[in-house]
């Protein structure tokens, strides 16, 4: 790993890596998780640039009944900047790509250990309704004034396919309703798959919550990858060495060893109950829907236990942040290497406009013909789990994380009679054009929505981009500085390049034009004249 150490051992290691990176703010006063907690978090994607956010710990949390909690809040701690996220990968900024890309290529299996610090402290039968349930836990009101209830949002779901036993876990909101008792919105995920395989044998499913996990394990179980993937396996391949995990107290499950909190029961598979609404990541508020529920066996911690929290919806957010990354990454191999596409070069999943980042993916191609951009393109719309809505090929030279580059490739390298297509029968997901609001059981029949596809490669040689040369551009900088100009942030491109239609009696008039000589080519082209 990065400088020779191993990975994060538990989620306290993490926070003090984001501490000593001066990334983490401690907030002492008194804080309402009802009403106070998640505005004051929220005014960072806001109100600031994101290389000014941090994490948040709240030391000092009570509720609108006045009520104090032992456990500090966190929030922002996984994915509130991608230089945050990176912390969480233990590597910098512009190598996320390539530990995803291996993460997935070495996945490492999780060993599983005797003890464990996740387990010093054990909650079940009557203690759960006696103080020591889910009312012990610090839950924020994500969207004051719109949510109906506290809703535990960095929720990393444990559960195991019925028939094969392969472990899923996945980040799904989940509604606290009783002390014992919480909703969980993941019908349409892999657990769902896992739910109606119990459903069809008669039986309840078997489920935990690890609340306060390391990075790693949240960062799987927010990427979108297929269903017989293991998220312990992804996990392992990510930090370079196998999460270790412990027996659950009373359900046969394996949870994290040195999480904060799990939650462990088991969810009825003969009935389902009223689940929602609550803000959510396309920038509104879910609808209210059914759902099934889990009813809470156990509830393990340590001694000093720290609750985390994700903030997600309206993008950008932190669910933003930390879905796409991942994501991008796994579309990424999954067109250029497991569908032998090697014309693609990078994908980017856009968050500030598309909230988990997954309705907007823009791919990078080099040297892509037509057949290649729409094999990619088809791909993206096509890869399981994925609810990409617009998709956009573009050549190398794009800068694909940057809205307004890609805007200009749409407008300047695409036709619409010839590089539009639609790609029908997309999962929804959220998406709030998908159906009014309370229209979702009427037919009871799966809703579908559809991609747009635009090929933006370039589909011929063009003049060069119309900014002065590079050499040029790099003069100017350095008077610019000389001036004591306010700081430059270059934006790509900033400078002009050939892209292939540009002749030598182009290059000549140019070197001449900067020499001052351009009265030759003036004189040239009176030889050049053409009667009308």
């Amino acid at each position: 790993m990065a400088n020779g150490r191993k990975y994060y051992r538990d989620f306290r290691a993490h926070l003090t890596a984001l501490e000593e990176r001066g990334k983490l703010l401690r907030i002492k006063r008194e804080i309402n998780k009802d009403t106070e907690l998640m505005p004051l978090v929220r005014w960072q994607f806001r109100g600031l640039e994101e290389r000014d956010r941090k994490a948040f710990m709240f030391e000092n949390v009570v509720d609108s009944k006045g009520r104090r909690f032992t456990m500090p809040v966190t929030v922002g701690t996984l994915a509130a900047t991608t230089e945050i996220y990176a912390i969480g990968m233990m590597c910098e900024p512009d190598a996320i790509h390539e530990r995803w890309t291996q993460a997935q290529l070495n996945p490492i299996e999780p060993v599983k250990v005797s003890a464990a610090p996740a387990q010093e402290i054990i909650w079940q039968g009557a203690e759960l309704l006696d103080g020591h349930g889910l009312d012990m836990i610090p839950v924020p009101i994500s969207t004051p004034g719109f949510d109906n209830a506290p809703y535990l949002t960095s929720a990393n779901w444990i559960t195991k396919d019925p028939e094969t036993g392969i472990y899923n876990i996945g980040n799904y909101r989940s509604q606290i309703k009783s002390a014992n008792r919480t909703g969980g919105l993941f019908t349409s995920q892999h657990m769902g798959q896992h739910w109606r395989k119990a459903k069809a044998k008669g039986q309840r499913l078997e489920a935990c919550i690890a609340i306060g996990v390391t990075p790693n394990i949240a960062y799987a179980a927010t990427a979108k990858i297929p269903y017989d993937f293991d998220e312990y396996r992804l996990a392992g391949g990510l930090a370079g060495e196998p999460v270790e995990v412990v027996q659950a107290k009373s359900v046969d499950l394996l949870v994290p060893a040195t999480a904060e909190i799990i939650i462990e029961g088991t969810i009825p598979t003969d009935v389902v109950e009223p689940e929602g609404p609550f803000g959510e990541y396309p920038g509104y508020m879910g609808h209210r829907t059914v759902s099934p529920f889990l009813e809470v066996t156990c509830i393990t911690q340590r001694k000093d236990a720290i609750y985390t929290a994700l903030m997600s919806q309206f993008p950008p957010s932190e669910s933003s942040k930390i879905k796409h990354t991942g994501t991008e990454k796994i579309i990424y191999k999954y067109i250029r290497h497991d569908s032998g596409n090697s014309a693609v070069i990078d994908v980017a999943l856009h968050d500030e406009v598309s909230g988990s980042g997954q309705a907007y993916c823009v791919i990078k191609m080099r040297n892509a013909s037509k057949a290649d951009a729409w094999r990619a393109l088809n791909a993206s719309a096509g890869f399981t789990g994925s609810y990409a809505k617009v998709c956009v090929a573009v050549d190398d030279d794009i800068d694909i994380h940057d809205p307004a580059m890609i805007n200009w490739a749409i407008c300047y390298n695409m036709r619409p009679d010839e590089d539009i297509a639609i790609a029908k029968g997309k999962m929804p997901g959220l998406d709030p054009s998908t159906y009014p609001p309370g229209m979702e059981s009427e037919d009871k029949q799966p809703r579908s929505t559809s991609a747009l596809l635009i090929n933006a490669v370039r589909p011929w040689p063009y003049t060069p981009v119309s900014l002065p040369k590079k050499e040029f551009m790099e003069r100017s900088k350095q008077i610019w500085q000389e001036l004591e100009l306010p700081p430059l942030k270059p934006r790509t491109p900033w400078y002009g390049y050939s892209l292939g239609a540009w002749t030598k009696e182009d290059e000549d008039e140019a070197d001449l034009a900067v020499k001052g000589d351009y009265f030759e080519t003036g004189k040239k082209q009176t030889g050049q004249r053409k009667k009308t």
